[in-house]
């Protein structure tokens, strides 16, 4: 039986587990250098309507360290833009590829592909959730902590597709989540509804971000305007000014708390670039651990009974 990844609900917290143990490993055998041949024969499509460098590049060379073959596709350059249906699409594409990653605007587009395609297909972006971005996060955090059961992690800026993730990892993993967001910039209220009424760990939405980052071990921002929000970035800019991730913020922490940023950054916004060029170099680990957890997840959908 198919499964999909298109918001992490979709995992549960062994699920999760089993995700992070599996990365870590794949990581450590890359740097060994061991060669993986797991997915050999296994072809991969990346269907996006919006830019990346990290999530499209990780997980072509995700593949291809797994001995599989990733196809780029371009939406613009497809029927899809002709109004072929999303249906037809998912079925002819299914009888070609082994699975399906997709970067678009719409989580319903993206459902509807997982509805009539018969290979699994991974969220790799849309306007509400970045479910493989926070997997590979909590892998970093992993790394550096020991785990990620009992800490603080802090989320400054805005309540974006990002945060969204952070949202489900915290109702399904217990997670003690802080999320400083201005007002009117909040979270969407349905996602944080369906996470509070499931009732685990610990979720709060406030607005001053010195309250959030207090005693963290964790403190994580994402740009002010996402892609889509380009024409809104000069109001953005004068309203989340407060919200700045630096040095005087970063010392209401754990003495020994990190930072995070899942980038792109706009370095001198909602980062310095005192904290983006620290010697720490928690951000490099973190982009580089996308490819490590988007193995362990292909490896975990495509090989599933």
């Amino acid at each position: 039986m198919k499964k999909d990844l298109l918001t992490l609900l979709d995992l549960t917290k062994s699920d999760c587990d089993i995700l992070f143990k599996r990365a870590i490993e794949l990581k450590e055998r890359r740097k060994k250098g061991i060669r993986e041949t797991l997915l050999s024969g296994k072809t991969l499509g990346l269907i996006f309507d919006k830019p990346s460098t990290r999530t499209r590049v990780s997980f072509e060379t995700a593949l291809i360290q797994l001995g599989g073959t990733p196809i780029f596709i371009n939406s613009k350059d497809t029927q899809i833009s002709r109004d072929e249906p999303v249906m037809d699409t998912a079925r002819v594409l299914s009888r070609y590829l082994d699975c399906l990653a997709i970067r678009t605007f719409s989580q319903d587009l993206l459902e509807g592909f997982a509805t009539s395609a018969t290979i699994p297909v991974i969220n790799a972006l849309t306007d509400l959730y970045h479910p493989t971005q926070v997997l590979s996060d909590l892998m970093t955090i992993i790394e550096y902590k020991g785990g990620y059961e009992g800490l603080k992690i802090a989320w400054v800026g805005d309540g974006n597709n990002v945060s969204h993730s952070w949202i489900n990892a915290a109702a399904t993993l217990g997670l003690n989540l802080a999320l400083a967001c201005p007002e009117g910039y909040y979270p969407n209220t349905a996602i944080l509804k369906r996470a509070l009424d499931i009732g685990v760990g610990s979720i709060r939405v406030i607005s001053d971000p010195i309250e959030a980052v207090h005693e963290a071990d964790v403190i994580y921002t994402d740009v002010w305007a996402s892609m889509g929000q380009e024409s809104e970035h000069i109001a953005r800019k004068k309203v989340f000014k407060a919200y700045q991730v630096n040095r005087e913020l970063v010392r209401h922490a754990r003495n020994d708390a990190i930072v995070m940023h899942c980038l792109p950054a706009h370095r001198g916004e909602e980062i310095s670039e005192e904290l983006m060029d620290s010697p720490l170099p928690v951000i490099w680990d973190q982009s580089e651990n996308k490819m490590h957890m988007n193995k362990a997840i292909l490896e975990a959908l495509m090989t599933n009974p």
